[in-house]
């Protein structure tokens, strides 16, 4: 999937806007088990939080950037404070329908 647009992100921030953080970085960082976790919760929804704790040992926005790198097809779609917002779609049952990229 290429680049999300702006609007693209614009729709996805507002879907993400109720969601709680299912995934939380603590001290060690980017670990495979965190990783593991990020694969577990993309497998049962298509938009995650991400909460980096105050032990994170860096921003938000470079341990999103890890874990972009790390999992196939993921996009980072917002960070504010200490909460970065992922999306990936679904491969067969995509729920969130992107609004069309030119449009």
């Amino acid at each position: 999937m290429p680049e999300l647009t702006s609007k693209q992100r614009a729709y996805l921030r507002k879907l993400a806007h109720r969601l709680k953080p299912v995934v939380h970085v603590g001290a060690a960082g980017i670990t495979p088990a965190l990783l593991h976790s990020v694969e577990d919760a993309f497998n049962t929804r298509e938009l995650i939080k991400v909460k980096a704790l105050e032990a994170a040992p860096a921003r938000i926005r470079v341990l999103a950037d890890e874990i972009v790198a790390a999992v196939d097809d993921v996009h980072p779609v917002q960070t504010i404070g200490r909460t970065a917002v992922l999306y990936r779609p679904h491969p067969d049952h995509a729920e969130i329908r992107l609004p069309a990229a030119g449009a």
